[in-house]
């Protein structure tokens, strides 16, 4: 089984490469830092489940549609098709519209939705002119509802629902599976750097939940690649947004205006 994963050297892609690493598979890593990378490959080489040889580590943007697609099919010309897709890639960077740069947040779009979309494009024919194939998506909480503060990410994030319903639809029947998932705050590298630039008034309503563990998030994301999940929540609240978005968002927006006022 050959599996790639953007976002793999760190967080929870690292930790989905962990766990497919322990089944034996062949792994491509795909992250913009090499160095990272490496560190990644040193990790998942030291649990003594794979080889090197089944591992291949590929830093490139996934904003680049050329650039991935090259690494892409690097790694199928070595590794054989790949299996499953778990796009992860993603950044944030918080901060109040007015205050970003169109840069900054054309950033986040780039790497948040059309890096997942240039992933999937590198993959997705070669899946469906075979007839299998499993594709997870890798969205957020904050993509099920609109933060102070996060702009740039909620709007990134939350197109990300709207292109795997579609591509679900156009895959119906295909053989080829796709799934997406909306994880919390979870403790990686990244969350520490948000941390710091979270406003207040977004940590009011999102420090409610504690964050998960990379670790735990990764588990329940391969569980639902297995069983074939089309849409994954993480706990209670996100659930509650993902079912009941248009009966629980009122409440929450009176709440936060209230505390506001």
């Amino acid at each position: 089984m050959h599996v790639i994963v953007t976002g793999g050297s760190s967080g929870i892609g690292l930790e989905v490469a962990r766990l497919y690493a322990a089944r034996g598979a062949r792994l491509t890593l795909v992250a913009r830092g090499l160095s990272r990378l490496e560190a990644a490959r040193r990790e998942l080489l030291a649990m003594g489940h794979v080889s090197d040889a089944a591992i291949r580590i590929a830093a490139v943007d996934v904003g680049s549609d050329a650039g991935l697609s090259v690494a892409m099919a690097a790694a199928e010309a070595e590794f054989g098709s790949c299996d499953v897709l778990i796009a992860s890639a993603g950044v944030v960077e918080p901060g109040l519209f007015e205050t970003l740069s169109g840069e900054v947040f054309a950033e986040q779009v780039a790497t948040n939705l059309l890096g997942v979309a240039n992933a999937v494009r590198a993959v997705y024919p070669g899946m469906k002119a075979r007839g299998s194939g499993r594709v997870m998506i890798v969205s957020s909480g904050a993509g099920l509802i609109g933060l102070y503060g996060y702009t740039a990410y909620c709007a990134s994030k939350s197109a990300l629902s709207g292109f795997a319903e579609a591509l679900a639809m156009e895959a119906a029947g295909s053989g080829v599976g796709i799934s997406i998932c909306f994880p919390p705050d979870t403790y990686t590298p990244q969350f520490e750097r948000e941390l710091a630039k979270r406003p207040r008034e977004a940590q009011a309503l999102m420090g409610k939940a504690r964050p998960w563990t990379a670790k735990a998030v990764a588990a329940r994301i391969v569980r639902a690649v297995d069983r074939g999940t089309p849409r994954l929540y993480f706990g209670f609240s996100i659930a509650a947004l993902g079912r009941f978005g248009s009966l629980v968002k009122p409440v929450l927006y009176w709440w936060y205006r209230r505390k506001r006022s």
